[in-house]
């Protein structure tokens, strides 16, 4: 069953759109859809359809990885 997810992510200071593209560049690898630096607790929202929840954790541990994220957090749609 795929998992469809949305991921809030802050960003050091001023980081937002570099953090935005770089999530942007993953659509084909992890299934982004859509990707918005926003306004708000968070600096970056993106959502993504993936095939399974251990693919979803690849996904965000990715994110994590890109220099410039702080923290994420992960809804899952029901």
């Amino acid at each position: 069953m795929p998992i469809y997810a949305y991921i809030l992510v802050e960003t050091v200071k001023g980081k937002a759109w570099d953090v935005a593209d770089a999530i942007s560049k993953m659509r084909d690898v992890f299934g982004v859809k859509n990707v918005h630096p926003v306004a708000g607790s968070f600096d970056v929202a993106c959502y993504a359809e993936l095939p399974d929840l251990e693919a979803l954790k690849r996904f965000v541990n990715t994110i994590h990885g890109i220099e410039w994220v702080l923290r994420t957090q992960t809804l899952i749609a029901m």
